[in-house]
């Protein structure tokens, strides 16, 4: 009898984690993501995990984002020696996002103890290291797309391209139980078919059972057409204003997604006033993975808007400057306008773009444009829902720059393209719907069942199922 426990992203879109367990492979955990919104410290400091993390036999990684692979190293730190089955890209992004987060956390802990001893209270134990970041990523065991591997001696698992981010991947756990055959295929994120760089989402077919994101359960993207005709907008708007662009971006994926479409308007000479500014060291690593797996994207696409282009980083955007140390981007503070500002973190949790609101979100003649999806209790999510003041570095500022989102540049799959997606199983799969906010997943779930008969699970956080 196989179980499966809930334990992250379970009517939330953040900390993707899924406990399945059988006695033909053991416990396999599907993901071990990071809760967004808080600082670094609330985040991992929050995140005990409701299993014994030296009892888990093997991690299997949808993707490399931090809500799917940043509680990794906590995780080993905790006590779990096994391996972490992932795809070759992904396995490559994790030393950068891993590092990038560790480095982050341990910042963030240092200033946060030296507030404490200020005041005469305990100081803080770090919950993961630096050495388990270093652990965790000597235990990943990396495969490429449609080749099945063993994770037991009854069970094998195989990934299928999700289209997400580089890397990303549908997982399909095939697995004997008491002579019989049983298959779970859980999709991870799925990509959004505009999405130039990234290939369009694997169609699998067979399943008993399907764990299905539902980020956007609840709407469709705009067209990318109609996405970078607004963008064209905003930047002609802007630029009548003489005001600069801050584009809070995902390092993996929205990023270099952003760099191409700015490629593509430079060479129809609407950049021509303009300075790109790529202001995360973490972004410009990843972008450089990117370029090492160039191979592995969607060239059709690519071909179309740049024929011989080779590299993200230098054939798209001749006046890219890429900012690494933190001189070279307080150096961004003195460009007066004209500047279209790259930098993380995309849900304004944390990183550089904070420190730009802070140079430029009080004035009018400025523009923020949000790139994807920002989750409940995020600064990212209040700034679009309105918020009109916020708090930075303990001053206080007025929001006066407009606030614009470009809804057509979404990493994640809409919700026709979800439905189009599970409708190709040819067999009857039970379907459990996760990463997704309450109200996005009743909605498809409602959806499910009106235009196509299917039922749809929407578990709650700590919930089981037996299959």
């Amino acid at each position: 009898m196989a179980i499966v426990y809930f334990w992250g992203a379970a009517q939330e879109v953040t900390g993707s984690c899924h406990l399945v367990e059988s006695a033909s492979f053991g416990k396999l955990l599907l993901d071990c993501g990071m809760h967004q919104g808080g600082n670094s410290i609330a985040r991992i400091g929050d995140g005990h995990f409701a299993f014994n993390s030296a009892s888990i036999d093997a991690v299997i990684l949808s993707h490399a984002h931090l809500d799917h692979s940043g509680m990794l190293p906590k995780l080993v730190h905790d006590g779990f020696t096994g391996p972490i089955y992932c795809s070759l890209e992904t396995a490559d992004l994790l030393v950068v996002m891993l590092r990038d987060s560790v480095s982050i956390y341990m910042s963030d802990l240092e200033r946060e103890n030296r507030r404490l001893a200020r005041k005469g209270k305990p100081l803080l134990e770090p919950e993961y290291s630096e050495q388990d970041v270093l652990q965790a990523l000597s235990q990943c065991v990396a495969h490429p797309y449609k080749k099945p591997f063993h994770v037991a001696d009854d069970a094998s698992v195989c990934f299928h391209d999700a289209g997400h981010i580089l890397g990303s991947a549908i997982v399909e756990l095939k697995f004997t139980e008491r002579e019989e055959q049983k298959t779970l295929v859980f999709s991870g994120d799925l990509g959004n078919k505009s999405a130039v760089l990234m290939k369009d989402p694997s169609i699998l077919t067979q399943a008993d059972v399907v764990l299905m994101e539902g980020t956007y359960g609840d709407r469709n993207h705009k067209s990318i057409d109609d996405t970078v005709n607004q963008l064209k907008t905003i930047l002609r708007d802007t630029e009548a204003r003489g005001g600069n662009i801050m584009i809070p971006a995902f390092a993996v994926g929205r990023t270099q997604e952003i760099l191409f479409y700015l490629g593509c308007l430079h060479q129809e000479g609407l950049l021509d006033n303009w300075q790109v500014v790529l202001d995360s060291p973490m972004a410009i690593e990843v972008t450089r993975v990117y370029d090492k797996w160039f191979h592995a994207l969607d060239r059709s696409e690519i071909e179309q808007a740049s024929p011989h282009a080779h590299s993200i980083l230098s054939d798209f955007i001749p006046r890219l400057f890429l900012s690494v140390s933190p001189d070279e981007s307080m150096l961004v503070n003195k460009i007066k306008k004209g500047a279209i500002i790259i930098a993380g973190s995309g849900m304004c949790t944390g990183g550089r773009i904070r420190h730009h609101f802070k140079q430029r979100i009080w004035d009018a003649r400025n523009t923020v444009i949000f790139c994807g999806y920002q989750a409940n209790g995020t600064l990212g999510r209040l700034l679009v829902d309105g918020l009109s003041r916020l708090k930075l570095f303990g001053d206080d500022y007025v929001v006066k720059a407009q606030i614009e989102t470009l809804g057509g540049f979404s990493a994640h799959a809409g919700q026709s393209e979800l439905i189009e997606w599970l409708s190709h199983f040819d067999t009857s799969p039970k379907v459990v719907l996760v990463h997704g906010e309450p109200q996005a997943l009743e909605t498809l779930a409602q959806k499910l069942w009106t235009d196509k008969g299917i039922r749809a699970l929407v578990p709650s956080l700590g919930q089981s199922m037996v299959f």
